[in-house]
């Protein structure tokens, strides 16, 4: 059976450009306020959202563990929707809707790239960016207190980091383009 993914590899791969992006732009964009960061982690997360969902849908008949993607993606799109609704959040309260985000999101991609390793060359990179994701969630949580520019790069580096990781994980699936055994696709 031809594996879904590896169809759809340039989602993974767009996903990491917008990471980046964001990353990038919470670097460059000098004067950047509370509102711009709330904007910018809003569209993120609503595109990340979207886009695994949309793979969540295209290998709901191929795994049966899809729900793992529609969970994460349903998250994403909550998250996003929450960031434009209530713009003038506080810092603080934003430093903890991206920490559960984080933490949240980074378990799910964490359990997906421990079941697919043994099937596609490069699955560790999914785990570990899932890895990646949890550790930026638990450093907001303990240094909740960190001021705003410190936060600013911190999530800016994590965006960066993880769109790289993304990108190299979506064209790892485009070169496999083989199958995978769908009991070992993640979500156990």
């Amino acid at each position: 059976m031809q594996n879904i993914m590896t169809q759809y590899w340039w989602t993974v791969a767009l996903r990491g450009v917008v990471a980046i992006l964001f990353g990038l732009a919470a670097f460059l964009w000098s004067g950047l306020t509370l509102q711009v960061l709330i904007a910018l982690f809003g569209v993120f997360v609503l595109l990340d959202g979207l886009f695994t969902i949309a793979i969540a849908f295209n290998t709901r008949k191929v795994y049966t563990r899809w729900w793992g993607f529609l969970l994460q993606g349903i998250v994403g799109v909550a998250v996003g929707i929450i960031a434009f609704a209530w713009p003038a959040v506080t810092a603080t309260a934003m430093l903890y809707m991206i920490a559960f985000w984080a933490i949240a999101i980074g378990s799910l991609e964490l359990m997906a790239g421990i079941g697919i390793c043994r099937d596609v060359d490069g699955g560790w990179l999914l785990g570990s960016g899932g890895f990646l994701t949890i550790l930026l969630g638990v450093a907001l949580l303990v240094w909740p207190g960190a001021a705003l520019l410190s936060m600013i790069w911190l999530i800016g580096a994590y965006a960066i980091f993880f769109g790289v990781v993304l990108i190299a994980f979506g064209f790892k699936l485009r070169k496999t383009g083989g199958t995978l055994n769908q009991a070992s696709y993640g979500f156990r």
